[in-house]
């Protein structure tokens, strides 16, 4: 009986080793991306963009209407490209780039000008486009964390690890924020939970 608990006890340990070498070895090529760009190598701040560019996207659509999002998105990764050397831990690009894209969306309504909105009743021929907008909008509703998590897994379609690994959360707090964000829009949208 003891010999089964060691067992298992062991085969923990080498799944949690296999799974630490595995983002060592994700996060020191972020980081050699990092270094690449930071010495002015065009490709490799390419590569940043290509692999960051949809956990952006999904930050500032979570806040900022879906029209703005694009050129939000390139603000970020301009201001990413100036203050890379600024970035004191090149293996959190995810969080840095994250946290950019947060004050972004956060400086773009602060210097918005008022608009005048249209009115509700206005027809659309594209009923599947007005369908994803009050989806998107009951996102908007939601808390931030929820909201953010929710637009990157599916928006952006990135899997639960690759939002922990991007936006520097934990595991277990992507899985949590998905799980009760899930919910919540459910019940906002009137859909009803299987049993």
């Amino acid at each position: 009986m003891t010999g089964n608990i060691f067992y298992f006890a062991r085969r923990a340990a080498k799944a949690e080793a296999m799974i630490s070498a595995r983002e060592t070895a994700a996060r020191t090529a972020e980081a050699r991306l990092v270094e690449r760009a930071s010495a002015g190598e065009k490709e490799a701040f390419d590569e940043l963009y290509k692999l960051f560019a949809p956990m952006v996207h999904g930050i500032v659509l979570a806040r900022v209407e879906r029209d703005e999002v694009d050129d939000l998105v390139q603000n970020v990764f301009l201001a990413a490209y100036k203050n890379l050397s600024a970035l004191r831990d090149p293996n959190a690009v995810g969080a840095w780039l994250a946290m950019i894209a947060r004050n972004h969306a956060a400086e773009f309504y602060r210097r918005a000008k008022p608009t005048e909105e249209l009115p509700e009743n206005l027809s659309s021929d594209d009923n599947h486009q007005t369908e994803a907008r009050e989806i998107l909008a009951a996102i908007r509703a939601l808390p931030d964390a929820y909201r953010e998590t929710l637009i990157l897994r599916l928006v952006e379609g990135m899997t639960g690890p690759e939002i922990a690994e991007r936006t520097g959360l934990t595991h277990d707090s992507v899985r949590v924020n998905l799980h009760r964000g899930m919910k919540l829009l459910r019940r906002k949208l009137g859909v009803e939970e299987k049993q």
